[in-house]
């Protein structure tokens, strides 16, 4: 039995070694980030890791068309707000999301996830998301850029009124309006 029991111990050691080890070595070829907008008494967050492109076509091969998609590497992107937002009609809650899209040829589907803390996909390729748990959907129109942009960047921006959230990679530029409820 305690033969057992030290196997088992060293077993478990080993697993977490290696866990952090790839854990680790992810992360240095997709960084973590954080993007931060703070407007007023309004505050959001997304916590996200950031790919590179490296020479490879991005969307439509890397990232395939008509399949959910964990937006950015890793974990799931978190996105995290202290105020009521509205996208279009739509009202997403003060909270944390995980942020999940539908890439399209020429438009995208932001999905709010009410799940965190998930990693992003599961040992089989498919996201980590249930969409059960989904509370929110928003179109949005992606456009071809000639510009480039190596490393996968999410951003908000301010456009008089309204703000926009903003998803850069490769060539492709995504922009999605919101306010302030």
């Amino acid at each position: 039995m305690k033969k057992f029991l030290i196997v088992v111990g060293v077993l478990i050691v080993v697993a977490f070694g290696v866990f952090y080890y790839l854990k680790v070595q992810t992360k240095t070829k997709s960084p973590e980030d954080e993007s931060k907008f703070t407007n007023g008494s309004l505050e959001i967050t997304i916590h996200y890791n950031r790919p590179f492109k490296k020479g490879r076509i991005i969307f439509g091969e890397l990232v395939p068309f008509g399949k959910v998609w964990r937006t950015g590497a890793n974990e799931a992107t978190i996105f995290s707000t202290n105020k009521d937002l509205i996208f279009g009609e739509q009202v997403l809650k003060a909270g944390s999301y995980s942020l999940f899209t539908l890439p399209e040829e020429n438009n995208w589907t932001i999905l709010f996830n009410a799940e965190t803390g998930q990693w992003g996909i599961k040992f089989n390729g498919e996201t980590n998301r249930d969409p059960a748990k989904d509370v929110l959907a928003v179109q949005a129109n992606s456009v071809q850029q000639e510009k480039e942009f190596e490393q996968f960047t999410i951003s908000i921006e301010r456009w008089g009124e309204e703000m926009q959230l903003i998803f850069m990679w490769d060539k492709t530029l995504v922009s999605v309006p919101f306010k302030a409820k």
